[in-house]
This record gives C-alpha cells, sequence and structure tokens, in this order.
C-alpha cells in the first residue's frame, strides 16, 4: 500500500523539492510514497484570493483565515494524522518519526505569516509539532524534514533494515562514530577494535562510543540510570 502525503501550502511549488532526490526521490518514483501539494489560496472565496487578515486585538503581522484552512483542510482530510508545522508545537522526535511511517501516511499542514486561527486548530484537533526551536519564513521546510525522515524508515526504502535500527536516537542515543579506508589517514588509526573482526568487542564498542556522545552532547536524551529503549 502507497504511503499517502498531502501537503497543504502557500507555495505548492516548493515540492516535491528536495523530495524528489535520494532515497525519498527513488522511493516517490517507484510507488513506495505519494506527494500530493495543495494550495490553500485555492479555497479562498473572494476575487482578491485573499487568505489572511488582521489578528483581532492587534499586533503585527497576519493570520490565515479558518474559514480558508478549513476548506482545505476538507479537500484532503481522511483518517490520517493532520499536523500542523509550527513553531509553538511540541518538537518532532523519531519516535513520532517511526509512528508516522507506520501509519497509511500524513497530511501536514504549511503556516505562514504569524500563523493560523486559533479555532480551526482545535476544530480540527491538529497535532502542532516543531522541528527545532527557532522560526522559520513557513512550515514548507519543516514539512519536507518531516517527510524525509518518514519516508527513509518506510519497507523498501533503504537497502538494509539495520541501518535505521542503529541510527541516532533509534534507542534514545546518539549514533556512534564511523570509520572507513584508509585505516591511517594523515596519522589518524581508525581504533583497534573496528580492525580486530571481534564482532562482539565491536558491539561493545559501539554501545560504549554512543552512550559517551550522548551524554557529552546530549545530556537531556540521558536519564538518571542510562537509556530506555525508544
Amino acid at each position: 500500500m502507497t504511503w499517502r502525503a498531502d501537503v497543504l501550502t502557500l507555495f505548492p511549488e516548493m515540492f516535491p523539492g528536495p523530495l524528489a532526490y535520494s532515497l525519498a526521490g527513488r522511493a516517490l518514483q517507484s510507488g513506495i510514497w505519494s506527494l500530493r501539494a495543495t494550495n490553500i489560496r485555492d479555497f479562498a472565496t473572494d476575487r482578491h484570493r485573499t487568505v489572511d487578515d488582521a489578528p483581532f486585538g492587534g499586533g503585527a503581522g497576519m493570520v490565515l483565515r479558518p474559514d480558508v484552512v478549513d476548506a482545505a483542510i476538507a479537500s484532503v482530510a481522511d483518517d490520517r494524522p493532520l499536523v500542523f508545522l509550527t513553531p509553538r508545537g511540541r518538537k518532532l522526535t523519531q519516535r513520532d518519526v517511526r509512528g508516522y511511517g507506520e501509519g497509511p501516511g500524513v497530511i501536514l499542514l504549511c503556516g505562514r505569516y504569524e500563523g493560523i486561527d486559533q479555532r480551526v486548530i482545535e476544530a480540527r484537533a491538529m497535532q502542532e509539532v516543531s522541528i527545532g526551536d527557532y522560526v522559520l519564513s513557513g512550515g514548507e521546510l519543516a514539512a519536507m524534514v518531516l517527510l524525509d525522515a518518514a519516508v527513509r524508515l518506510l519497507p523498501g526504502v533503504m537497502g538494509a533494515a539495520e541501518s535505521a535500527a542503529e541510527e541516532s536516537f533509534s534507542g534514545h542515543l546518539l549514533e556512534y562514530p564511523h570509520y572507513t579506508r584508509p585505516a591511517d589517514w594523515q596519522g589518524r588509526r581508525v581504533p583497534e577494535v573496528l580492525l580486530s573482526g571481534d564482532h562482539a568487542a565491536i558491539a561493545a564498542w559501539r554501545k560504549a562510543q554512543a552512550e559517551r556522545v550522548t551524554r557529552e552532547r546530549r545530556p537531556d536524551l540521558w536519564p538518571t540510570g542510562g537509556p530506555t529503549a525508544g
């Protein structure tokens, strides 16, 4: 069954963009997933195709109208999760990405201007999601990040299933360091354990390295007593 992604945006021409290349692009061409970008402006009802208005209570910027946004959502709505990409959302995690990938697909709403009228967010029970603690010009790039992360986990997209299992965040750990030929580069040697052929020792070294990197760089991922299964 094809995993389906719908993106609601004021700039549909931005898609597929980078999603047309590499793993996601090959999977898109082979039909593992599908992508449809819908222009929110197509659902405006006035001759100027107005999608936004000034916020009640005053303030800078404009807000996307609930009637226009709701009509756009209605054109694609089904049992897939509806995700609004916004800086005020909960931070996207690998656990979220796996969940989206295991379902039938997603509907992504890309915010612009100062945001979207709160009433339609509540009426449609949107999941508000952020890709990080910073502000972009709109939700399109965030939507691409979510889609790329989810699509690469779909069956048949990655060459080796174990690749996904060993990546960063797969078990609340960052990934261990990687090395390849030449074994000696500019006086820097590959750790001897990786050349030993002892698979148990290599696995133990990689686990220890992943734990060390996680403690040093992302202590928020390292609860008391060590990481738990993700």
